[in-house]
Parts: structure tokens; C-alpha cells; sequence
């Protein structure tokens, strides 16, 4: 798996990532050794406590209201149809949904529940462009037995995933786990 080639927000493709600044982040797995006196140097049992997580992490770059608007919440101004600004949310604001990270070799890793955490940064120079920092919390979804993530052939999703299935992967048979 490599190369971004697009990442979509409740299925809609957000803009350009910064080059370099995508990073899978997350955590590795979690377990608790349990030593006995009897076998020292090895855990007698390696007891599971968690699964390893990601927690995507980038730069996109593409700034307009319509993105300001769709990564940092707030408001969209309006002159008649025309679009011509955006405001900030007063309050903190959870955004959260599905997520598609479609890859140039061909996979597409599926989020059915992240947690958007974004901010709007950069330096304003001649050389740099500013920026949205932003950093997605994969969250458990609302339907149980539904995984928090899959990867996919990007021309095979799945049925699943759709606005009118709520963003949704396949449950996986008791015997695939």
C-alpha cells in the first residue's frame, strides 16, 4: 500500500494533502506479561489488553471556504448565491463520520467512525501556504460487530458502503477473527 490519492469526507474528496504529511499515527497492540519465579527471562502468559490503532494524521493544503467550512465547521457567508467567506464556530464542535483514504496502488482504507480533530495553521509567506492540520480519532461505530476499519480494492467496495447504509463495513463471520 502507498501513495494518497484522494481522502473523502463523508464521501466527498476534501482537497490536497500536503506532500510528506500523511502519517498513519495510532498505537501499537497492548498486552500484560505475567512472569513467575519459576521461569525467569519469559512471560509465562501474555495476557491481550488491546489491538493496535491508527489515527491519521496530514496537511491539507487546498484552502477555500467550502473546505475551511467542511474540516473546521462554522459558517459559510453568502451575496446572493455567490459564496464569499466563512466564519469560525464560537463553540468547540465534535465533526465526526466516514472517512475514505483512497491509495494509488488500488486499496482504499475504510473508516466508518473517526473523530475529526482540525485546526487552521501555516505560515502565510510567499514560499508556504497555510494550512488545515488535521488528525482523525477512529471511534468504534455505532452498529455493533462492525469493524472500527478495513482496507479494500478501491473499484470493489463494499455494499456497505453507502450514505443510505450509514457508512458502513461488512461484519465480519465469528470464524474470520
Amino acid at each position: 500500500m502507498y501513495g494518497i490519492g484522494a481522502v473523502k469526507y463523508k464521501n466527498k474528496p476534501i482537497g490536497y494533502i500536503a506532500k510528506g504529511s500523511f502519517d498513519m499515527g495510532g498505537t501499537k497492540p497492548e498486552s500484560a506479561d505475567i512472569e513467575a519465579e519459576q521461569v525467569p527471562g519469559a512471560p509465562v502468559l501474555v495476557i491481550p489488553q488491546s489491538n493496535g490503532k491508527i489515527a491519521p494524521k496530514f496537511d491539507m493544503i487546498q484552502l477555500n471556504f467550502e473546505s475551511l467550512h467542511q474540516l473546521l465547521g462554522g459558517a459559510l457567508v453568502k451575496t446572493g448565491e455567490k459564496i464569499t467567506g466563512w466564519t469560525a464556530p464560537r463553540a468547540a464542535m465534535v465533526m465526526d463520520g466516514p472517512w475514505e483514504i483512497a491509495l494509488v496502488s488500488g486499496q482504499s482504507i475504510l473508516i466508518p467512525s473517526a473523530t475529526l480533530l482540525s485546526d487552521l495553521a501555516g505560515k502565510l509567506t510567499l514560499t508556504e501556504t497555510a494550512k488545515i492540520e488535521v488528525e482523525l480519532k477512529v471511534t468504534a461505530p455505532a452498529t455493533e460487530d462492525v469493524p472500527p476499519y478495513g482496507v479494500f480494492a478501491t473499484d470493489s467496495l463494499p455494499a456497505e458502503w453507502c450514505e443510505a447504509q450509514k457508512w458502513l463495513l461488512p461484519i465480519p463471520p465469528e470464524s474470520a477473527e
